[in-house]
């Protein structure tokens, strides 16, 4: 089975991280986002992928062409952000007649689709979600998708469309895609894949739902940070370090140099980073990244980039209160 992994966005809310990296190449509990995401699908025995690159495409060739060998890919540029649904008629070559997983390259999922991937029926991951205003939706009648629709004003649905679709007929998601594209049918200035599923469902295409609990996002500082805490949770990597106290759950990579300091809980530890004298938790520190003589809390240092601090000496009363920023 082919799998179709849009990559393509730049991931402005990232930045400055995102100048010099990839979104999908940012690392999360021990691994690019990318990586946890390819891991999974090889896991699910997919052994071919589009994948559509745009902003920094060549990064993610090179990573991928590192880390998945094994795997079959074929690159897809996307010159230019017209939506997800442009970057699924970009790939249009690609399809065959088999049925096709796409899935969103700045979320990581955990959901077991032994059962998805060998249903009858076209199947569209959702979540039940308080505020469905920021997502596309489903509507469901009979066990069946009714309708679909791109964040919608008022509430239709709590079930949002997470990013994770089985495609059980390529050959008409390309045929709905070509009207869209061919009759200029956008909405919100982008060619929606939530409107050519919407057409398929129109020309009797049956579509299902199934639930997806493990849903991690990814796009911005603090999401990225609380799905470095969940996956950490899961798959905590430790290891003793004499002279330093490790706080589970957490990642250090081998490589790391850590001295006379605290890490963790939540924090990952890339690899040939170095933390000296300081506490780093609920964070994220990056390849190559040096920490000395500071606290960190709820924080990403980037690959390379180098915190330091200093130590205040204090000579405070009683009843005194001081805070430093």
């Amino acid at each position: 089975m082919r799998a179709i992994i849009p990559v393509a966005g730049v991931g402005s809310r990232l930045r400055p991280h995102t100048y010099s990296i990839p979104k999908v190449l940012l690392n999360v509990a021990g691994k690019p986002i990318l990586g946890h995401i390819l891991e999974k699908l090889i896991g699910e025995g997919i052994t071919e992928a589009s994948i559509v690159v745009g902003y920094l495409g060549d990064m993610i060739q090179e990573y991928v062409s590192a880390a998945f060998p094994g795997l079959k890919v074929e690159y897809v540029e996307q010159e230019e952000a017209l939506g997800l649904g442009h970057a699924i008629y970009l790939s249009r070559h690609t399809l065959g007649t088999e049925p096709v997983l796409i899935i969103l390259g700045d979320t990581i999922f955990d959901v077991d689709l032994t059962n998805v991937l060998k249903g009858q029926y076209t199947s569209l991951g959702v979540k039940s979600v308080k505020d469905p205003r920021r997502f596309g939706v489903a509507e469901v009648r009979n066990g069946f998708i009714h309708r679909l629709l791109e964040k919608p004003e008022t509430t239709v649905s709590n079930l949002a469309v997470v990013g994770l679709y089985y495609i059980r007929h390529p050959g008409l998601l390309v045929e709905c895609l070509n009207t869209l594209v061919d009759k200029d049918i956008r909405t919100k200035n982008e060619y929606q894949l939530t409107d050519a599923l919407q057409l398929m469902i129109d020309r009797g295409e049956k579509m299902t739902t199934f639930p997806v609990e493990g849903w991690f996002d990814c796009g911005k500082p603090e999401t990225l940070i609380s799905t470095n805490r969940a996956l950490l949770e899961k798959r905590s990597t430790s290891r003793v370090i004499e002279g330093v106290v490790v706080v589970e759950p957490v990642f250090i990579a081998s490589n790391a140099v850590l001295e006379n300091c605290v890490i963790g809980p939540n924090t990952t530890v890339s690899e040939n980073a170095v933390i000296s004298e300081s506490i780093v938790r609920n964070s994220i520190i990056g390849e190559g990244a040096q920490v000395r003589k500071t606290l960190l809390d709820n924080s990403i240092v980037g690959p390379g980039a180098i915190v330091r601090g200093s130590y205040r000496r204090i000579n405070v009363g009683d009843s005194s209160e001081l805070d430093f920023y």
